[in-house]
């Protein structure tokens, strides 16, 4: 759910908001980049990428939607002919706000917002991963379960093996220091 905005709307009321923000996104639309206040561009920007959204999805059900709050025919067109499909290979985040300081009269902090042009980079990929240790390398991957289960082994042979690694873990020479730990701890016998 969106978050809702805090202090006065923009124009006064409900309806003058409305038709603010469906002009700013229609000039946005219309020529690619807009200077305005940062509020604004901040309220404008949610709702021109649902509607770059809309345009990216196409068909007649979405321009329909997007004709509710656009309602020059020609900006229309170009959102629908243009802009969707030049951003269909981005996910999400087609515009960009910019500040460029504040307004001579009022000092009001101003702002460029605009649509994206540019390709979208293909991601790297991370490097490999280390092999894990411990509990998560115990773990057998599915691969392996497959290929053991596509084997036929019998009840005896599977017993040997696990016999066989129970041995090996049991006959794991100690380290050095160990041996020397343990000689200090016998007392010693004189004859």
């Amino acid at each position: 759910m969106p978050k809702p905005t805090k202090g006065p709307r923009l124009g006064g009321s409900p309806s003058h908001e409305r038709i603010i923000l469906a002009n700013l996104a229609s000039q946005l639309f219309e020529h690619g980049s807009i200077t305005t206040t940062v509020t604004k561009a901040k309220r404008v920007q949610p709702l021109a990428e649902h509607l770059i959204t809309k345009a990216r999805r196409g068909g007649l059900h979405e321009m329909r939607v997007v004709r509710k709050t656009i309602t020059n025919i020609g900006v229309l067109d170009h959102l629908f002919r243009e802009v969707g499909p030049s951003l269909a290979d981005r996910d999400g985040g087609y515009t960009r706000i910019t500040r460029i300081g504040t307004r001579k009269g009022d000092g009001a902090t101003m702002a460029i917002i605009e649509i994206i042009t540019e390709p979208v980079e293909a991601t790297k990929k991370p490097a490999a991963k280390k092999p894990a240790t411990g509990r998560a390398a115990a773990k057998p991957k599915q691969e392996d379960i497959d290929e053991f289960d596509d084997l036929d082994f019998e009840d005896d042979e599977i017993e040997e093996a696990e016999a066989e690694e129970a041995e090996a873990d049991e006959a794991e020479p100690e380290s050095e220091e160990s041996k020397d730990d343990a000689a200090e701890d016998e007392p010693e016998v004189e004859e």
